[in-house]
This record gives C-alpha cells, structure tokens and sequence, in this order.
C-alpha cells in the first residue's frame, strides 16, 4: 500500500483518510517543545478533526504513516 508521505494535514483540517498520522512539527516552523511521546503518532477515522499538540498547546502538521 502506498502511504502518502509528502502530504501534510494542519490542525484543524478533516481527516480525508483513516489512519495513524506522525507529528512533523508545529505550524510555527519549530519543531520545539517536543510532544510526548502519546502525542507523536495519533489514530484518525474519516471526518475527524487534527489536533493541536495538547502538552504544548500548538497547532501543528501531522503526515499519514500508515492507513488503517
């Protein structure tokens, strides 16, 4: 299956495919302070919302690392 790897989904965008999405830094271009690690890969269904980081409370970019 290929994953989608260049594609980045923002904070507050819908979820356009189920999977597990990986944290790829905040939309303000740092990639500081780092999430926790229950924070760097996410589960998503279809229509769900992306997070911010909640422990940092910043929006962030998430890319697809697996479909489900």
């Amino acid at each position: 299956m290929n994953v989608e790897t260049a594609t980045r989904y923002k904070t507050g965008q819908k979820c356009e495919t189920s999977g597990v999405y990986r944290f790829d830094g905040y939309t303000d271009g740092t990639n500081t302070p780092t999430p926790r690690s229950e924070e760097q890969e996410i589960p998503l269904s279809l229509g769900e919302t992306f997070p911010p980081i909640r422990s940092t409370s910043k929006a962030c970019w998430w890319k697809l690392a697996r479909r489900t």
